[in-house]
């Protein structure tokens, strides 16, 4: 997301409102509200819920972007709806929105052994071995400004078929 905000010349602000920091942004004539929840994560859905009350938007133009054990790192999908598939703050979300919203899964690997992965997710990202996160990270903002600006199907795409990050 600050990838995202940095790429369109904003920044986020602390808003009580939301439980978290939002940035508002112009996106080719759209009004594109980010959020990142300053709630535990999850707790997170109590502050998407908020947004998405006040902007009054329904959860089918919500797009979170979440780290994803399944997919490598580097790699990232765009997906409607679907389970929580064991990531607590996406069955947050869908507790307060229902499942019915688009998720960009950024891929960060598994660490191999399923008694490491609360301490792997935990790590801060330059620790888990991530080589070319910053070329990831502009890549993935422009498939989030390309979803908004172009739709799923050319977001997916783009992401879909780019280059995997080295890692």
């Amino acid at each position: 997301m600050d990838a995202l905000a940095r790429a369109l010349g904003a920044q986020f602000r602390s808003h009580a409102r939301y439980h978290g920091e939002i940035c508002r942004v112009p996106l080719d004539g759209r009004d594109v509200v980010l959020l990142k929840p300053n709630t535990y994560m999850n707790r997170s859905g109590l502050s998407v819920r908020a947004l998405l009350d006040y902007v009054k938007a329904p959860a089918g133009e919500l797009l979170v972007v979440h780290d994803e054990l399944d997919l490598p790192p580097g790699t990232a999908r765009l997906k409607l709806g679907g389970g929580h598939g064991g990531h607590n703050g996406l069955r947050d979300i869908i507790t307060h929105c229902g499942a019915d919203f688009w998720r960009l899964r950024l891929g960060i690997g598994h660490p191999g052994d399923r008694s490491q992965v609360i301490d792997y997710v935990l790590q801060r990202r330059g620790t888990r071995g991530r080589g070319g996160a910053a070329l990831g990270d502009r890549r993935r903002a422009a498939g989030a400004a390309v979803f908004v600006r172009d739709g799923s199907e050319k977001a997916m795409h783009a992401l879909h078929t780019a280059r995997k990050v080295a890692s």
